[in-house]
């Protein structure tokens, strides 16, 4: 029997600006719909997962079409709750060689930023959930979301459900008067699996590690394995409810130009990757996603550790050459770089 998955989080209207241009540079924008939870709840779904994707949205036609959006990919959105006034809204100026991305947020009052503990009902949604997904995005929007997150965890430990969360440190998001460390440090002791780059560690949790060698960072895309591998049995020291720590680790070489790879420890042992040098990059917000959703269907699968973080790096890979938040990518897409065919020649 397939695992039921259930994600939770706030999905928005996305604005971007044409191709790499600057915002308002043409009087246009694109407008899709992305966010953390969801777009990994379409990575399920295109892989043939049965997934839930949970957040609250507004009585209106923006949200109608977003959530009809989801249900084109396969995503059951039957628990979305319906009240308040807005839904959320990014903006995205997508960087090009040495001049970065830019992501403005509109979301303040937004239908979730506003929701209570208490307006979902999670003792019915999770009743049939194998795992439930959440992100450090989602409680830094507000104390009542950060309420509603724990609020659901409690009952997710209650019934047995794997968690994983991406801890997902956002700086412009803490403004409520909570640092992210007093909120996701009670949130990550509820966690099963983790997944965050470097930063996240530091920022999100206060979880670092001092140098090991001459550097912590990945140079000539080459990975400092002792330092990420001290960072990982750190985390798991820290937060002993922790049963895996996946890792991404991204070296910008330029906003077109990425090398990709990550590492998971279980514990027991230490993984890393293979690494892909990814040039001439498409869209990259919702790498991390990407790679989160690839690593919750190797694991739901039982593939071992060390071909569930391959999946999930390949997946991840492969987002890099797709427009727009979600990752329109297939199990046998995946599984066909895994096995090394990157050469992009016409599948005919």
């Amino acid at each position: 029997m397939m695992k039921h998955v259930v994600t939770f989080g706030e999905i928005m209207l996305r604005l971007k600006a044409p191709g790499t241009e600057r915002f308002f540079q043409s009087p246009m924008l694109e407008a899709t719909f992305g966010g953390g939870e969801a777009n990994v709840a379409v990575s399920l779904a295109n892989f043939g997962l049965p997934v839930s994707f949970v957040t609250i949205l507004p009585k209106n036609l923006v949200a109608d079409a977003c959530i009809a959006e989801l249900r084109r990919f396969g995503v059951d959105t039957a628990e979305i709750l319906r009240q308040g006034s807005r839904m959320g809204i990014y903006f995205l100026e997508a960087g090009a060689n040495q001049r970065p991305s830019v992501v403005v947020y509109d979301r303040a009052e937004s239908s979730i930023a506003t929701a209570e503990p208490g307006n979902l009902d999670w003792e019915r949604i999770l009743a049939d959930a194998d795992w439930f997904h959440l992100t450090g995005i989602t409680p830094a929007i507000s104390q009542s979301a950060a309420d509603l997150c724990l609020e659901a965890l409690h009952v997710a430990r209650a019934h047995g459900i794997t968690i994983s969360c991406d801890y997902n440190y956002r700086k412009n998001l803490w403004k409520y008067g909570k640092s992210a460390q007093s909120v996701m440090t009670e949130i990550v002791r509820l966690v099963d699996v983790g997944i965050a780059n470097e930063e996240d560690c530091q920022k999100a949790l206060g979880v670092e590690v001092e140098a090991v060698g001459s550097s912590q960072s990945i140079e000539g895309g080459h990975l400092d394995r002792a330092h990420y591998e001290a960072l990982c049995k750190k985390m798991l020291e820290t937060f002993p409810n922790l049963k895996i720590q996946a890792i991404t680790l991204r070296e910008s070489i330029s906003a077109d130009h990425n090398g990709w790879s990550a590492c998971l420890y279980n514990g027991k042992e230490f993984y890393v990757s293979r690494r892909y040098d990814i040039s001439d990059i498409v869209d990259r917000v919702g790498g991390g996603d990407a790679f989160a959703g690839g690593l919750i269907y190797g694991l739901t699968k039982n593939m071992p550790d060390s071909d569930a973080l391959e999946f999930a790096v390949a997946a991840s890979c492969l987002k890099h050459s797709i427009a727009g938040d979600f990752n329109r990518i297939s199990v046998t897409e995946v599984e066909r770089l895994m096995k090394g065919d990157a050469s992009g020649r016409v599948q005919r």
